[in-house]
């Protein structure tokens, strides 16, 4: 089995740290670089019940997708959440270690297994990066034409169910065929051309005011649809691909992927 330090090198070849945003954290977060590896477990988040699933079941490694020290923090100590899964994951002696940004970009990365899941044809990304086929999110057209209400429950079979479901801008029987995408928080590509010219934009984070900027942006010349889904569940997605590449890539290695929905919202009262 590998050791840490040579795992990393499996996910530096399958995911480049230099396809990361200058303001991510990809990499080793905890652990020793010495220690072996056998078992890992996949997950969207680290938080509190993927680290108890990644403890309790025995990984050496958790492989998540978002950064646990994002941001600058001055204390691990154990009355804050950050601190105490450290903690925890150490005493188990259960490295963790994130793919983020540059898991994004790549081909086969978040956006792009989520365009090929929804069948889009010469998928391309929306922000290309230096290697044409890598680039945050993805554009792409179906193999036949649909409404924006039918695409939106093609996406509730998709996707893992959550309590706040999928959000539609846009009229139900509204044509679709191009279909641009970004998995996780996309608003900041809502003024991207290759956005603008898609029947329908699909991402997760929408805030009020970018939205509502694109929706009256649209009735005056043109724009897409909006559909707002869960960021937790169109990343999830991912997670199989990602597994079977580090299935292929180290033989013998166990790789499991989490069914644990870490989609924050519990429920919701309509009105």
């Amino acid at each position: 089995m590998p050791t840490i330090t040579e795992f990393l090198s499996v996910v530096e070849r399958l995911w480049p740290s230099a396809g990361a945003e200058s303001w991510d954290a990809p990499g080793l977060v905890t652990g020793d670089p010495e220690a072996s590896v056998s078992r890992v477990l996949l997950t969207v988040d680290a938080v509190a019940d993927t680290v108890g699933e990644a403890v309790d079941g025995g990984f050496d490694l958790m492989l998540a997708h978002h950064p646990l020290l994002l941001r600058g923090v001055t204390t691990v100590a154990e009355d804050r959440y950050k601190g105490a899964l450290l903690a925890r994951l150490i005493r188990a002696g259960c490295a963790l270690v994130t793919a983020h940004t540059n898991a994004d970009v790549v081909p086969d990365g978040v956006s792009d297994v989520f365009a090929s899941r929804l069948g889009l044809r010469d998928a391309r990304p929306l922000v290309p990066g230096a290697d044409p086929r890598s680039g945050l999110g993805r554009v792409g057209r179906l193999d036949e034409p649909t409404t924006l209400g039918q695409l939106a429950r093609t996406l509730a079979d998709l996707l893992p169910p959550t309590a706040t479901g999928i959000r539609v801008a846009g009229e139900y029987a509204r044509p679709v065929t191009t279909v641009a995408l970004c998995g996780g928080a996309g608003d900041a590509f809502l003024g991207e051309e290759a956005v603008r010219r898609a029947d329908v934009y699909i991402t997760s984070d929408l805030r009020h005011h970018p939205a509502s900027e694109a929706v009256e942006q649209a009735r005056v010349s043109s724009g897409p649809a909006l559909i707002d889904v869960s960021h937790w569940a169109a990343e999830w997605l991912w997670l199989d691909t990602a597994a079977g590449q580090l299935r292929t890539a180290v033989p013998g290695l166990e790789v499991v992927v989490s069914e644990v929905r870490t989609d924050p919202w519990d429920f919701v009262v309509m009105q």
